[in-house]
């Protein structure tokens, strides 16, 4: 009598790479949430107040995006 078996193995996703693609995921949901945030947040102030921080209604969008360097 013969014995087979049958393994199935998918390398193209494993765990491990759902998992990390899972937090990757999420950490990317998470960046854009805190730029929406601060984005919304710096638009409520005048151009006074943004003066005095030292930015304007330019920087707004590079500041949020972290993309602003001094």
């Amino acid at each position: 009598m013969a014995t087979l078996t049958a393994t199935h193995n998918n390398p193209g996703l494993t765990a491990g790479a759902g998992v990390s693609l899972f937090t990757m995921s999420l950490a990317r949901l998470n960046a854009w949430n805190d730029a929406r945030i601060t984005r919304k947040s710096l638009q409520r102030l005048s151009a006074r107040e943004l003066d005095d921080i030292g930015l304007s209604f330019a920087d707004i969008d590079a500041v949020a995006n972290g993309g602003l360097r001094r």
